[in-house]
């Protein structure tokens, strides 16, 4: 009975990280309101699951807001940037299906393979940005460049990403429910807590050891600074 209050077993552990993920979630959510504010609070939101993974996280908010403040220009014009260009896709994409014959199909093909290195860019950009210093325009190419030489790892983490997207397609209202439910509730921050584990493999490869003689593949091109934010 006392090993079942005891606050250091595996259910009161499992239900205080629950706990940690609805409240980063809800601030997340709360953040990305404004709209040109979602680039720094999904990159605070990765900063804080990052430090979850490593068992390096200490308060929540304080980490949130810590790293919102650290990377809100960039993560405001990153943001901008997604945003005009998936609205530059959105429409491409809906003129392509209206083209009838060759050219029409043509261009849907090569709309959609952008689109796939548009997902793939999302998908790393602001963990990329929570993880480390660097410009705008070499956080663009790190981030391009670690999904595609880690794509076995991108494919997966696109499949975490978009199950809950998939789930919507069911035809039950009550299903649709639960799962816009649990999105508000924990799935932005579970999601990108999953993907964490995931990143931090990822990431630990482009981190020099110190007692080590410096790698030339431990280095994304154009000079990735690592770890400058005591992650």
């Amino acid at each position: 009975m006392d090993r079942f209050f005891n606050m250091d077993n595996k259910f009161f552990t499992f239900m205080s990280r629950v706990a940690d993920l609805i409240i980063l979630n809800l601030l997340c959510i709360v953040c990305c309101i404004p709209v040109i504010t979602i680039g720094p609070s999904i990159a605070a939101m990765f900063y804080v699951t990052l430090k979850m993974v490593r068992n390096e996280e200490s308060y929540i908010v304080r980490g949130f807001f810590k790293s919102f403040k650290q990377n809100l220009k960039q993560g405001i014009v990153i943001n901008l940037i997604m945003l005009v260009a998936a609205i530059l896709l959105y429409f491409d994409i809906s003129i392509c299906r209206n083209t009838p014959g060759i050219i029409g199909k043509v261009l849907m093909v090569l709309f959609m393979m952008i689109l796939v290195v548009y997902l793939m860019i999302f998908l790393y950009i602001y963990p990329v940005l929570a993880k480390f210093y660097n410009t705008i325009k070499n956080t663009f190419t790190n981030a391009f460049l670690m999904s595609i030489r880690h794509l076995p790892y991108t494919a997966l983490m696109i499949l975490i990403t978009a199950a809950p997207v998939l789930v919507f397609f069911i035809p039950s209202a009550q299903v649709q429910s639960m799962v816009l439910l649990l999105l508000v509730l924990i799935g932005f921050s579970g999601i990108a807590y999953i993907n964490s584990f995931f990143f931090v493999k990822v990431f630990d490869k482009y981190i020099p050891e110190e007692t080590s003689e410096p790698n030339p593949d431990s280095v994304v091109d154009h000079s990735l600074d690592s770890d400058n934010k005591n992650l």
